[in-house]
């Protein structure tokens, strides 16, 4: 049997989480679907299945859209919805409680912040960037595990390598995400002219 000292150390295990929706949404999905066909009934019975079929549909595909967003920590980088972020350029992480979370994504909210915001989940974990390039001063994440996520980015942190590649910045315009307001070189040309 061998020491805990002759092992080799291995990689610290990436983190993954899935932000899905909760189930009652997709029983909500349901019964507004079935609605749906009831309230085409007097059409006849063709046009009730197929409108149902459609509701089904066009509700499941967007409940599955928004509830893919996905947080993972692997590789020395942070992914959290369309964002991808080297470890290197994070600073301190904190998990925040329900009553924290609401005020960080509330009146204690920057607008210049990266927000993996989904309201289902009450958790949440704040990421300081350390960046000076980026003008995004923290990452707010929810999470189911905020206490996890946390362990993971100080885990991959101390094993990231120092090269990272290029940074991916976050983007805009999905639903529950904001990026940052604008990017730096374009808020120093419009102070300089």
């Amino acid at each position: 049997m061998e020491s805990d000292a002759n092992r080799p150390s291995r990689p610290p295990r990436p983190y993954e989480e899935r932000l899905t929706v909760p189930r009652t949404w997709w029983l909500i999905a349901l019964m507004g679907a079935a609605l749906t066909g009831v309230t085409l009934v007097p059409l006849g019975p063709v046009p009730a299945l197929i409108g149902t079929t459609a509701a089904l549909v066009g509700c499941g595909m967007a409940l599955s859209a928004y509830g893919s967003a996905r947080i993972r920590v692997a590789g020395g980088t942070l992914l959290a919805g369309r964002a991808r972020v080297p470890l290197s350029a994070l600073g301190a992480a904190r998990p925040l409680d329900e009553a924290e979370a609401v005020a960080w994504r509330t009146h204690r909210a920057d607008a210049r912040a990266f927000m993996l915001l989904r309201a289902y989940v009450p958790e949440a974990v704040r990421v300081e960037v350390v960046d000076p390039d980026d003008p995004t001063p923290y990452l707010y994440l929810s999470t189911r595990n905020p206490r996890r996520l946390v362990a993971a980015l100080e885990a991959g942190r101390g094993s990231a390598p120092e090269a990272e590649g290029p940074r991916v910045e976050p983007m805009t315009g999905q639903a529950g995400t904001t990026g940052p307001a604008e990017p730096a070189e374009r808020s120093e040309q419009r102070d300089a002219g």
